[in-house]
């Protein structure tokens, strides 16, 4: 490749939002560590650099530092937050401690029209977040942009195409962050050659050229990731694919039922599904640990994935549908407090005992470039935009034992709640919706009588990508009319919640 963005990645939270913005304008860009070496970039020289922020402190004694031959490759450099700090830093500009932490909103005075700036206004809002600030200006760069905290905010050496913002341009909150990363592509004369089309084809080719005539086996869940590569791969390799679908009990309503009928039926796949519904309420009976129930559940799936595949006889290939965010979350540049937000069950948790060469035709892509993906692919919209559902399935939107009265009763619920929120056009509109059974009983009246039975909470919120998220100003009237649905036709339920909690400092799910 020549025609790409890459980012090294100095841990922060939003590096990813940077790749996904850069792709927005569709041109490929990957994220890389941050000491990789001019020569050691596996796509070929990129067009670019972005140096992401990052939690550390340049000053630090063992602060995390980028090679400097990448600033002599003689491409554009763009640093960004602890970035354009360690820009300064290499070409002798000072940076200090802020007496007090900078975070949220400011107000970018810009100095220029032109450039990195082009199309901005004199007075732009931006969005901070940062410890230490550019005290003085390195070799030969100019300022182009001060807050009233930070005199230096932005900064360039317009001869070597050398720019660096002490904010964040990728986060929304940064009104013309889109605009001043394209102003950073134009710079780089990056073509705008990525798209979905071009990836499907060159993908099913190099998906023929590496399986041949052998045989894949591909774990399918139902959800958005799973289903779009099983019908990829289905349209490389036809009935070379060997889909399994392991029912663990902890799916929603009917949910079983439509994925053999719409893999097996109307596609033609070749699905096989494995009832384990008791084999999981067994292992889960008396744990409460959220983390204990993950694992469980985790290894079990494994192990009758395991089972089955010996069933099926030699085959070479296991197909998985690990995407890129998979790959950011549970792999730290740093080994720092970036590193696991959450470990991801398809990212190297498979044991080496299964003998697999492993395929992963999604593992570049972010969610909505597998939607887009799932869309040229032909699936229909109630696939693609389905919301995001946990590996562990319901068994960790019951908080405490997992048992079957209460996987009953967490069905019912959410199914409500599903229907009432799609009836309401808003399904499309909220990241996430769902129900939560609580560790809790109430007291309350019904039917002229007492009653002291349980709570169910519910949970919608709005997010960009799941890395921060909003709790969704559902309209009252669909609330009331969810709340008492619930109430008058689940049995065990005589109060309900609403969670206006966001992320952070929330996680969406409450286990």
């Amino acid at each position: 490749m020549s025609n790409w963005i890459a980012i090294l990645d100095f841990g922060s939270q939003y590096t990813h939002l940077i790749a996904r913005r850069i792709r927005e304008y569709g041109v490929y860009s990957e994220i890389v560590a941050y000491n990789i070496k001019a020569d050691g970039f596996a796509k070929g020289k990129p067009k670019g650099i972005i140096l992401s922020g990052g939690p550390e402190s340049v000053s630090a004694e063992n602060a995390p530092l980028c090679d400097k031959s990448i600033f002599e490759m003689g491409i554009p450099v763009l640093g960004i937050c602890y970035g354009a700090q360690l820009m300064a830093k290499v070409f002798g500009g000072n940076v200090d401690k802020t007496e007090t932490r900078e975070y949220g909103k400011a107000i970018l005075a810009t100095k220029t029209e032109q450039g990195l700036f082009k199309g901005l206004l004199p007075n732009e809002p931006i969005w901070m977040s940062h410890g230490d600030k550019i005290s003085e200006l390195p070799n030969d760069f100019q300022l182009i942009g001060s807050t009233q905290n930070s005199p230096i905010a932005a900064m360039q050496d317009e001869e070597r195409r050398f720019y660096g913002l002490q904010f964040h341009p990728e986060v929304i909150h940064t009104i013309k962050g889109k605009k001043i990363l394209k102003n950073f592509l134009d710079i780089t004369e990056c073509e705008p050659d990525w798209n979905i089309h071009s990836f499907v084809g060159k993908t099913i080719k190099k998906l023929q050229e590496k399986i041949g005539n052998e045989k894949v086996l591909c774990a399918l869940s139902g959800g958005v990731d799973s289903s779009v590569l099983a019908v990829l791969l289905h349209r490389a390799i036809g009935k070379n694919l060997i889909a399994v679908f392991v029912d663990n009990g902890l799916l929603r309503r009917n949910e079983a039922e439509a994925v053999e009928r719409r893999f097996s039926e109307h596609y033609g796949i070749n699905l096989k599904t494995v009832n384990a519904q008791n084999a999981f309420l067994d292992a889960l009976k008396g744990v409460e640990n959220p983390e204990k129930k993950r694992k469980i559940i985790g290894k079990l799936f494994i192990d009758i994935f395991g089972q089955e595949a010996e069933k099926l006889g030699k085959i070479k290939f296991l197909a998985q549908g690990t995407l890129y965010p998979d790959v950011i979350e549970s792999i730290s540049p740093l080994g720092g407090p970036s590193a696991t937000i959450k470990t991801h069950h398809n990212v190297g948790g498979l044991p080496e005992s299964l003998k697999f060469e492993l395929i992963e035709p999604l593992r570049d892509l972010f969610k909505d470039e597998v939607r887009n993906l799932g869309k040229e692919l032909g699936l229909p919209d109630e696939l693609i935009y389905r919301q995001p559902f946990p590996g562990p399935g319901l068994a960790v939107r019951i908080i405490g034992e997992v048992n079957e009265e209460k996987l009953d009763v967490l069905r019912s619920a959410d199914w409500i709640l599903l229907k009432e929120i799609k009836q309401a056009g808003l399904y499309k509109k909220l990241w996430q919706c769902f129900c939560v059974f609580l560790p809790v009983k109430s007291v309350g009246v019904m039917g002229d009588k007492r009653s002291y039975e349980n709570v169910i909470a519910i949970r919608a919120v709005t997010s960009e990508d799941a890395m921060t998220a909003q709790w969704a100003k559902l309209p009252y009237p669909l609330l009331e009319r969810v709340s008492n649905r619930i109430m008058n036709e689940v049995q065990g339920i005589n109060r309900v919640v609403y969670d206006i909690s966001s992320k952070p400092p929330s996680t969406i799910e409450w286990e």
